[in-house]
């Protein structure tokens, strides 16, 4: 049993691997990386937010986020505005929104070819078993 269960977690990194590679690898046409990618998409999914729900929308440190943003900014994707208190939010410029929108496009070609061997009924069952692994992991 545990031995299948460590293949089975190998598998589903190994699948991942794959899969960042792919879409690292697609994205870089568009000129953008996946990390820079990622965290376009949580920017323009909660406009305003600050470093921290970024941070963790983007499944990273609050540091590395820090300054994968400060790259964005310097690159004139992202614009930094001072929000209450001490809060920087977080906003996506018009370059910022073209890349993110290449990058979808790129994300849809790569995620059809990865799940490409499974029939739809098959990722249906995939995203609902993932779904509930993720629900019942996580520390909210």
């Amino acid at each position: 049993m545990a031995a299948e269960l460590h293949l089975l977690g190998r598998a589903v990194k190994q699948t991942q691997y794959r899969q960042h590679r792919a879409l690292d690898s697609r994205l870089t046409g568009v000129g953008t990386t996946l990390a820079q990618w990622d965290a376009l998409r949580a920017i323009s999914r909660s406009p305003g937010a600050s470093a921290r729900a970024l941070a963790a929308a983007t499944f990273q440190s609050e540091q590395a986020f820090g300054t994968l943003a400060g790259r964005l900014v310097t690159q004139g994707m992202v614009e930094r505005r001072p929000g209450h208190g001490r809060r920087i939010e977080h906003h996506l410029t018009p370059l910022g929104e073209r890349t993110l929108k290449a990058g979808h496009q790129v994300a849809d070609e790569v995620l059809a070819e990865c799940f490409a061997p499974l029939s739809e009924a098959e990722r249906t069952t995939l995203l609902n078993l993932l779904r509930r692994l993720g629900d019942e992991t996580s520390d909210e």
